[in-house]
């Protein structure tokens, strides 16, 4: 097959493909069963280059595959000019894919690694962190290109199984999957959010006694912030701001992102907050919205 012929080779809409990679012990492993749990074809550790070759196997047969899910590992410089290069031929050759990046924070790559008492692949003779830190500096142009960016740091292999079949159901990605997160800025800002509100400006129930037990889903604790005088405004308004933003997602087609409202120590404000943009957004066509708590029940 010549050059000009294989640019030609176009995956068919009914068949999927998704590349899975990212961050050595950040639940590739995991994610691959999952997905082959609901129908996927898997492929793991394929080197970078064989990517087409396989892509265009598929394409010959899409109806005995498919979906196939491709897992890679692009830990060394060298990897990633391959994956470069195959990505960037599969865009030229028409071929359709999604990109997910899985990640995790240093602390907990660290004791994953120390738990299951093997070396990042990457240290040699340094530290785990060093190798971490050696990884994520090759993988960083990956990941702001990736399509989805899970971050499993707070997900045990039972919930990291469980995102990504909600992320990649039986008929695909969803159009558009919207997560709202609540969490505390006291524990930190969510690595993976695409947006982030800050609705500190809302009266805190911490300080009423009766409230302060209680969290932003209990019925006290929510009538009060959202009935507090700039709540609304600011949901209508953001609301409305997100509206072009979600349209402007699904021209560019953007399967998944997640909005994050913080507050404090995230229990309170937040949570209540979170729950009333879910129900708000969840209202817009084309949409599926999901919400959780990363902070509630940490105090």
């Amino acid at each position: 097959m010549t050059q000009e012929d294989r640019l030609t080779v176009v995956k068919p809409e009914e068949s999927e493909l998704l590349v899975v990679t990212g961050m050595s012990g950040a639940g590739r492993s995991t994610a691959a069963n999952a997905l082959e749990d609901h129908g996927w074809y898997v492929v793991e550790n394929l080197p970078p280059l064989m990517l087409g070759t396989l892509t265009e196997l598929v394409s010959r047969m899409p109806q005995s595959i498919p979906k196939l899910a491709v897992v890679i590992d692009v830990r060394s410089k060298e990897l990633f000019q391959d994956i470069r290069e195959a990505l960037r031929n599969l865009r030229a050759a028409g071929v359709g894919y999604r990109l997910l990046f899985l990640d995790a924070d240093d602390s907990t790559l660290v004791r994953r690694f120390e738990q299951g008492r093997r070396p990042h692949p990457l240290q040699g003779d340094g530290s785990i962190l060093d190798g971490i830190a050696a990884e994520r500096e090759v993988l960083t142009e990956l990941r702001e290109s990736s399509d989805v960016v899970v971050d499993t740091s707070k997900l045990n292999v039972h919930a990291l199984a469980t995102t990504v079949t909600e992320l990649f159901t039986e008929s695909g990605p969803i159009v558009l999957r919207l997560n709202v997160m609540s969490f505390g800025f006291k524990y930190g800002l969510p690595v993976d959010a695409n947006y982030v509100a800050d609705v500190r400006f809302i009266p805190n129930p911490h300080w009423v006694p009766q409230l302060r037990p209680h969290t932003g889903l209990d019925e006290d604790v929510r009538d009060y912030v959202l009935q507090a005088k700039g709540t609304a405004d600011f949901l209508d308004r953001y609301v409305e701001a997100l509206e072009p933003v979600i349209d402007g997602y699904r021209r560019e087609n953007k399967h998944y992102a997640t909005i994050a409202v913080g507050c404090t120590g995230g229990k309170h404000r937040s949570v209540a907050v979170t729950e009333e943009l879910a129900k708000r957004l969840d209202q817009l066509p084309h949409v599926t919205v999901s919400s959780h708590h990363r902070d509630l029940g940490r105090e």
